[in-house]
């Protein structure tokens, strides 16, 4: 006998002399795009057949891809009625009708959609469902999505669902313009969504695709319009439903932080490395860069909208877990998918179950923070790469957040809550690799300047990513007003911090003609300086003991060329009447007390060193030079060092989070598109009808 072999809605024998055989399912498709009439008039089973048959997702988005406009216009009325047996569909009781009617629903709306980009200029809604019935079939649809997603039956189901859900919203680039969205908007299914974080088993299969689907939704017209999903999910104060949503963004941070440990490690062990180590760390950078893994702004901006407009999901970023990276392998069968890349696809598993203990006797717990700050290090490394560029700006806009919440602040101060955080830090050739068994137990807010004083370090180059530099700055002084207010003395290495900001301070003056032409360096510049006028005026009522006041002054007196030549730089700027004029004079004011500190204090140092014949003092000599002179010196009191501007998305970042958003919607229906509406998983589950 012949062997039969199926391409393209085709069934074709082996033999050449016979023609090829359509599959009926195809029959039906070309009989809904070629008749003008309902095909259930000819058939009156015809809609009941169509759903017990597989669908043919290639030749269905195939075929309304070949129509022009003015040909789909004609078939308007068919396809409405395809689009209204699908949303009837939904409410039958044979699994198999629902799964079919679900994946025509989404080659509909994305064949539809596909064909608006053309210049046929027709309505979508007019086109899928009519004007006419439009309110009511979406109503209709949207209720029998959410009964679903919220039904005690099939996963498989719900899984299916919410990938309708995310076709439904991606569709267009910008969500915003996405019409079909006023629907969703007005029959919320944002409580379905809720039920599946705070369920354990629903948040295991499902709770990826949720998280991603509520962060889209958040974002459509936010600035214009009152999105309805933005004021629920501002008052959302289930602990369940939170620590649920925590518990799917730690664990899709966690792989990522997993795949670029895995990666690096390969690299460590792997030809590179025994070529660096034959040859020297000459070729060490280009190794690291090497090493990537895609980002996940997906998950980030689930974690950023939380953070922003929930102050009750604060608590959950403390939340105490297991170590995610060090998991046993869930006894599950997980299906197979082609691999994609992380930044579109959820990952293997999103919760912890009493199973999934550390591997490891030393692993810690960790929280949501610790994972985050984690994956900060790594993105915030390379940020020539666009996708991180703007990773790396929201996350330091989610730790601006964190700063200024007075909660968030209060747990990042705790001396009762002491982690050991390993960020990643940038390959440098003058530096080694830290060891992680000597990190020492720290509150959590230790980690945040580490990262931040990481990020100051390693990022002076001629592609100045100057927007980052002042979240940076902007971070350490809203930390350090929580610190002047509650008066908390943190044991951390001050010094690291002011020598990374002395050698920005250099930086911008060595490349100033550079940087100039591009940026307001003074805005950077002042930041700084009142960093240091922070320390110098309030210094005393939080730095850990007085002897970190003493290194303080012991640091501006050693560098203190470097503030030297500041001085000469922005009183030169200053004094021209060029565009500079006004922020460096500004920057000159600032520099008051620094300057009242080095004019004061360096003349007694070389009295000391010249009465006791000494030609280059010890650091302790200084010390005692500087304990001994404090009642002699004069400072001026600065107004408004310890307040700062509050955070403002609307204003400030819109055009930010709008492009986030379209390359975010273009990822995930690019996932869609390629591997998530695979019917075969499906139909094995629901192989009988009975």
């Amino acid at each position: 006998m012949a062997q039969t072999e199926k391409k393209g809605g085709l069934l074709r024998k082996s033999s050449a002399s016979k023609k090829p055989l359509k599959e009926k399912v195809v029959l039906m498709y070309d009989e809904i795009f070629t008749v003008r009439k309902d095909p259930s008039k000819c058939n009156p089973r015809f809609w009941e057949e169509l759903f017990l048959m597989k669908v043919n997702l290639e030749y269905l988005e195939g075929k309304l891809e070949a129509l022009d406009g003015e040909e789909l216009m004609k078939i308007k009325d068919n396809i409405n009625c395809l689009f209204q047996h699908c949303i009837q569909a939904l409410g039958e009781e044979h699994p198999i009708r629902v799964v079919n009617a679900l994946q025509t629903l989404c080659a509909l709306i994305r064949g539809v959609h596909q064909k608006n980009k053309s210049t046929s200029g027709f309505d979508i809604i007019n086109m899928l469902v009519g004007f006419d019935k439009a309110e009511l079939c979406m109503k209709n649809l949207m209720e029998s999505l959410d009964s679903l997603l919220c039904a005690e039956g099939s996963e498989s189901l719900k899984s299916l669902c919410l990938k309708l859900l995310l076709c439904l919203v991606t569709v267009t680039d910008n969500i915003s313009q996405n019409t079909i969205l006023e629907y969703v908007m007005i029959n919320s299914i944002f409580e379905a969504i809720l039920q599946i974080l705070s369920s354990p088993l629903s948040r295991r299969e499902h709770g990826y695709d949720a998280v991603v689907l509520l962060a889209l939704l958040v974002n459509y017209r936010k600035y214009e319009s009152v999105n309805p999903y933005i004021v629920k999910l501002s008052i959302v104060d289930d602990e369940a439903t939170l620590n649920g949503m925590g518990l799917v963004i730690a664990q899709a941070l966690s792989e990522y932080n997993r795949q670029y440990k895995d990666k690096e490690e390969e690299h460590q062990t792997g030809f590179f490395s025994a070529l660096t180590n034959m040859v020297g760390s000459m070729f060490i950078a280009d190794v690291d860069e090497k090493i990537s893994v895609q980002t996940n702004e997906a998950i980030l901006l689930a974690l950023y909208e939380a953070v922003h407009l929930n102050r009750n999901f604060i608590t959950v970023l403390a939340q105490s877990h297991p170590e995610m990276g060090l998991m046993t392998t869930p006894t599950s069968p997980v299906p197979t998918t082609p691999v994609t890349p992380l930044g579109t696809t959820p990952p293997s598993s999103d919760v912890i179950s009493s199973a999934e203990l550390p591997l490891d006797a030393d692993v810690q717990t960790s929280n949501l923070l610790i994972t985050f700050l984690k994956y900060s290090s790594i993105v915030m490394q390379d940020t020539k790469d666009e996708h991180r560029l703007h990773s790396g700006k929201l996350c330091l806009i989610i730790l601006t957040c964190i700063a200024e919440d007075q909660y968030a602040n209060a747990f990042l101060h705790d001396d009762n809550m002491n982690f050991r955080v390993n960020l990643h830090r940038m390959p440098m050739r003058h530096r080694k690799k830290a060891a992680d068994k000597n990190l020492p137990c720290r509150p959590l807010v230790c980690a945040v300047l580490d990262l931040v004083v990481e990020f100051i370090v390693t990022h002076m180059m001629k592609e100045f990513p100057m927007d980052l530099y002042v979240r940076c700055i902007q971070i350490v002084h809203k930390l350090l007003c929580y610190q002047k207010k509650c008066r908390v003395r943190l044991h951390y290495t001050w010094r690291e911090l002011w020598s990374a900001l002395i050698n920005l301070l250099k930086f911008l003056m060595s490349n100033e003609t550079v940087l100039l032409a591009k940026h307001n360096i003074f805005t950077l510049a002042l930041m700084v300086v009142n960093l240091f006028n922070m320390f110098i005026t309030y210094g005393d009522t939080f730095l850990p003991t007085p002897s970190s006041y003493d290194e303080l002054y012991y640091e501006i007196i050693r560098m203190h060329q470097n503030f030297d030549n500041l001085y000469s730089m922005v009183l030169r700027l200053s004094t021209n009447a060029g565009q500079w004029k006004e922020p460096a004079s500004k920057v000159t004011h600032a520099l008051v007390n620094i300057r009242a500190i080095i004019n004061h204090f360096n003349p007694k140092i070389e009295s000391y060193a010249a009465v006791n014949h000494i030609s280059q003092l010890s650091e302790d000599q200084v010390l005692e030079v500087v304990r001994s002179n404090y009642d002699t010196l004069t400072l001026k009191l600065q107004d408004g060092l310890d307040q700062y501007e509050r955070y403002s998305e609307q204003h400030k970042e819109a055009a930010f989070f709008k492009e986030l958003v379209r390359s975010i919607s273009i990822n995930v229906r690019k996932n869609l598109a390629f591997n998530t509406l695979s019917q075969e998983l499906l139909l094995k589950e629901f192989s009988t009808i009975s």
